[in-house]
């Protein structure tokens, strides 16, 4: 599993028109899912993410999680995170799960961020053609493998 995390002061996604998902202070996740993973590696990484001190506490020090600031997340998957591009110009797709195993490992997390904290949790929409927007605070970002 891949997530590109993103410190972000506001984010949003939009479908069709529609803005189905908008946070203010807090992160912005891109979820990549491989053919290989399992729940408890979700479980790990999404533990982590709740855990992670990447904002900034009165003395400027990044000491601080997304938790303790009562920030928001924005979920938004992504199966481009496993693109392989090293043969050719085209990226292919082969180690990133099929839907089905992405579906149900990307709803997993989505839960688990709810069920394991009281911040607001928004989400993209899983094979849907999305507008992604957001501003990126610090910048921070931060790649999460597991």
């Amino acid at each position: 599993m891949k997530v590109v995390l993103q410190r972000v002061s506001k984010a949003s996604v939009t479908v069709d028109d529609v803005r189905i998902g908008e946070i203010s202070d807090g992160l912005m996740l891109l979820v990549g899912i491989h053919e290989d993973d399992s729940e408890e590696q979700m479980e790990w990484l999404a533990e982590k993410i709740l855990k992670l001190r990447v904002f900034d506490d009165e003395g400027g020090k990044m000491n601080l999680s997304v938790q303790d600031v009562e920030g928001e997340i924005l979920v938004v998957p992504q199966f481009t995170l496993y693109g392989d591009y090293e043969q050719g110009n085209r990226p292919s797709y082969f180690e990133a799960a099929g839907p089905k195993k992405a579906k149900q490992l990307y709803k997993e997390m989505i839960t688990y961020f709810e069920y394991n904290s009281a911040l607001n949790i928004e989400t993209g929409k899983f094979g849907a053609y999305m507008d992604v927007q957001l501003n990126n605070d610090g910048p921070v970002t931060l790649v999460l493998e597991q």
